[in-house]
């Protein structure tokens, strides 16, 4: 397999100027968010968020501009699809004004999700989330949140049969790259 040629692109440019004594202050801001939407708050939980935030998720879950996007967006549609939530972070890192975590929300699909009717299925949310805080606010946030993963628990395969655990599972063998062709976006 070949290497890459040429320039190589920068690497971590938003952790360079790293201050390592924003860490207790940033582990203090987390912790407090996390317990309040456990206790499942959305309109009072300015205190935690910078107005002007950024929540960017992955495919499905979109982009939110601000916290009266995030909480109309994301929060409210969220809470009504699933009840009983409860977040675990399985992990959580701190370092100056980052954090991170993954772990999985529990609840239960008692809403419309996606296009599906509620179940009423217990299901587990598996989620990775990326935190910049600045000034005690939460000013960005990364999230990526398993969704084709809760479908397929809801009985939706979104890969119709494709999904590569095909190969883990030892039921078709994975394609391999030319070795003599350069491979396109590696």
């Amino acid at each position: 397999m070949r290497g890459m040629k040429g320039a190589r692109p920068r690497q971590a440019v938003l952790t360079r100027s790293f201050d390592p004594s924003k860490t207790m202050e940033t582990r203090r801001v987390i912790e407090g968010m996390v317990d309040g939407l456990n206790d499942h708050r959305i309109g009072d939980i300015d205190e935690f968020f910078s107005a002007s935030f950024r929540w960017m998720g992955n495919c499905g879950c979109g982009v939110k501009n601000g916290l009266h996007e995030f909480q109309e967006n994301w929060q409210k549609p969220f809470q009504a699809a699933f009840s009983e939530k409860v977040c675990i972070d399985e992990a959580r890192l701190f370092m100056g004004e980052w954090a991170a975590a993954f772990g999985r929300q529990e609840a239960v699909h008692s809403g419309r999700f996606l296009g599906v009717e509620p179940t009423g299925r217990r299901v587990s949310i598996r989620y990775m989330d990326f935190w910049r805080v600045k000034d005690g606010k939460i000013v960005d946030n990364w999230v990526m949140v398993d969704f084709p993963d809760v479908l397929r628990q809801l009985g939706v395969d979104v890969f119709n049969g494709e999904g590569w655990e095909i190969y883990d599972r030892g039921e078709r063998k994975p394609p391999v790259p030319d070795e003599g062709a350069e491979q396109v976006g590696s």
